[in-house]
């Protein structure tokens, strides 16, 4: 390809991305410069192949003591998980590494159908979008009969904080996490005009809570889910645990 036409090819492609962000492409290709829109580096720093080894020899002994201890200990408990799963429980948590609910809430293995992502949020019934979420709705309310559906939020929660902190019209900083924490956009307004007062970190543990209502109110969008709740052969149920204090309380709407 000569190098004219490789111009005309850049200058091309550059014209129809510029287009689809809604900035007409330029007739004169001379005076084109094309926007910069991001320029932050998106890879990791390199890890020290020491640091990766450790942290992998973490896995291993972590897994050597769980079999010692739990598994090998325990063959009542796994020797029917092999067969399958009857969970009775689906929680939703927050992906937070302090706030595991397994550990938390004492769960044993097959006890909890388990979701967890930022700020423990469920979205409205939605065939074109989360699809993933409406999956695991679908998949424990209908295939594995489970009896409680639980959305826990928690103390300190960062995916809480960015939703909060978003601004009308502002850049989103991230690739994908403020769309996903606008879920509980219902709850923030709630909170910002019923406790205006506030700081913004007291607004924060209050959205805490408030947006687990949300999910708890979107959960309800699911028909499979509505009729589990009609039928009385499901139950919803909220919680927070406020890993500060050492409390964990729960509700239901």
């Amino acid at each position: 390809m000569s190098t004219a036409a490789a111009a005309n090819l850049c200058y091309a492609r550059s014209s129809t991305i510029s287009a689809s962000l809604g900035t007409p492409a330029p007739s004169n290709s001379a005076s084109f410069r094309p926007r910069l829109i991001r320029n932050v580096p998106v890879q990791a720093a390199p890890v020290a192949p020491a640091l990766m080894d450790a942290a992998v020899e973490r896995l291993q002994t972590g897994f050597q003591k769980f079999k010692t201890d739990v598994y090998d200990k325990k063959p009542d408990l796994f020797e029917p998980l092999k067969a399958g799963q009857a969970p009775k429980y689906m929680v939703f948590a927050c992906a937070d590494s302090r706030v595991c609910p397994s550990v938390t809430l004492g769960l044993e293995p097959g006890e909890a159908f388990t979701v967890r992502n930022i700020a423990n949020m469920v979205p409205a019934y939605c065939k074109n979008k989360y699809a993933g979420i409406g999956s695991a709705i679908e998949y424990a309310v209908c295939a594995l009969k489970v009896e409680v559906i639980v959305v826990i939020g928690h103390s300190c929660c960062g995916g809480i904080k960015a939703l909060l902190s978003l601004k009308d019209g502002a850049d989103d900083s991230f690739h994908f996490v403020e769309d996903w924490v606008r879920i509980g956009h219902p709850a923030k307004m709630k909170v910002k005009k019923e406790c205006s007062s506030l700081s913004f970190d007291e607004q924060c543990a209050v959205l805490e809570k408030e947006a687990v209502n949300t999910s708890l109110q979107n959960l309800k969008t699911y028909p499979f889910v509505t009729e589990g709740v009609a039928n009385g052969t499901l139950k919803l149920v909220g919680g927070h645990y406020d890993f500060v204090s050492g409390k964990f309380d729960t509700w239901e709407l």
